[in-house]
């Protein structure tokens, strides 16, 4: 398993963070499986999982719910958490219990949190305290009401120099590794080169240390999955898991399943003996 040291080696080293979402347990199995070096058990889950409109919605509960499962079917792999919209920048006293319930009752091996500069005091604290901390600039998803939708971020100077100073705020604070969400290509180069943490680019292109993906997403797992510029589709589960959906229901209403192969027989003798060959009409096959 990934530790805090290794990950921050990875970047000294060249090696690229291949990070993936998962939410319960047969997709983290997958993503071991798979190879995957980080899985972050987002508040995407929010939309993806729970079917709510933004992750706003999503609770403390919600995370740790769905964390456990996670842990359970990757046990060998790095899993961080993200901390919900309002369980922090609460105080650092109110976001080190809140960020220990994750770790303490989720079992996850590290925290998200979204922000800059501003979070850097309770960041520390939870970092003193012996919780390992993800950062995450750019689009920030909780706050979309106030940055007005999910727009690409740092496209002017005034935007760029603050993420510039955010990031730097955030390594100083102690975090590990820094998410950049839509941020120009050029703006996430200059900060990966700027940090000794790595970052970790979702839509920021390729001067990141490593990158991460929804799994619904890099699976079109689901129905009305929408095409995003900065995702790699890899499968389209989803017609196949709606086709073969649609081929049960059909076979059942034409009375195609169940076949005898799929029914458990009972012998004659025993049949006769409880009054069934009467009841089932022949044979009990």
């Amino acid at each position: 398993m990934l530790t805090v040291p290794k990950v921050k080696a990875m970047k000294q080293a060249g090696k690229p963070i291949a990070m993936m979402t998962a939410y319960d347990y047969p997709s983290a199995k997958l993503a071991e499986e798979a190879g995957v070096d980080i899985i972050l058990v987002g508040d995407s889950l929010g939309n993806v999982v729970l079917g709510y409109e933004t992750t706003v919605q999503v609770t403390l509960e919600d995370m740790i719910y769905h964390t456990k499962p996670v842990v359970r079917g990757a046990p060998n792999t790095m899993v961080v958490t993200d901390m919900p919209f309002a369980t922090y920048r609460l105080g650092p006293e109110e976001t080190l219990r809140n960020a220990a319930r994750i770790m303490r009752e989720g079992g996850a091996h590290a925290v998200k949190m979204e922000g800059g500069a501003d979070l850097a005091e309770e960041i520390y604290r939870l970092t003193r305290a012996g919780i390992p901390v993800v950062g995450h600039l750019g689009l920030t998803p909780q706050s979309v009401h106030q940055i007005g939708g999910y727009k690409v971020q740092g496209k002017d100077r005034k935007e760029a120099e603050q993420m510039l100073e955010d990031v730097k705020a955030l390594e100083q604070a102690g975090v590990f590794a820094i998410v950049l969400e839509l941020v120009t290509e050029p703006l996430a180069a200059a900060i990966t080169k700027s940090v000794s943490v790595p970052t970790i680019g979702i839509g920021s292109g390729r001067g990141c240390d490593g990158q991460v993906l929804v799994f619904h997403d890099v699976l079109r797992y689901g129905s009305g999955i929408r095409d995003k510029r900065f995702v790699k589709t890899y499968a389209d589960i989803g017609v196949t898991i709606r086709q073969a959906l649609s081929e049960y229901v059909q076979d059942v209403k034409n009375f195609r399943f169940p076949e005898e192969k799929h029914a458990f027989p009972l012998d004659d003798a025993t049949a006769q003996e409880m009054g069934l060959l009467q009841l089932y009409g022949g044979e009990a096959k």
